[in-house]
């Protein structure tokens, strides 16, 4: 590829991070039941992308890309904690993951942003929860 293509595929990687992130982190944080997997995921996600995007292109859905490579690099991540873990726990876990997966469409992306706002404003949370946690979730980087 040339130092062009790669260029252009750096930017458009860019772009999806400052338009998309914050998406792909409120559907990771969905699927991934955890604030700090799903983070990790997502950024994991974005560095398979600088890495894959200018050796095979732009996928036509980017986001939809984001959120498959973060939660196949978080079971990843849980398969290779579960050395430490007893293999049921490791077991559910993925199989968590992997149904709600199931359940979710290109369509359901758009809720999880809102979804997660709800969530983290909850009653049973103390208003300096409620406050810290929607400033995690919903601020831009």
């Amino acid at each position: 590829m040339s130092d062009e293509q790669s260029g252009q595929a750096q930017a458009m990687v860019d772009a999806v991070y400052r338009s998309e992130s914050r998406r792909v982190l409120a559907t990771l944080i969905r699927l991934l039941g955890d604030f700090d997997v799903a983070e990790e995921a997502m950024h994991d996600a974005f560095r398979a992308a600088l890495e894959q995007w200018p050796r095979d292109g732009v996928p036509s859905n980017p986001r939809t890309w984001l959120v498959s490579a973060g939660r196949f690099k978080a079971i990843d991540a849980i398969r290779r904690h579960s050395r430490l873990t007893p293999l049921e726990e490791v077991a559910d876990a993925v199989e968590s993951i992997a149904a709600q997966a199931q359940d979710a469409d290109d369509d359901g992306i758009e809720d999880d942003r809102l979804r997660l706002i709800f969530t983290c404003c909850h009653p049973a949370l103390s208003p300096d929860a409620q406050v810290a946690l929607t400033l995690r979730g919903k601020c831009e980087p």
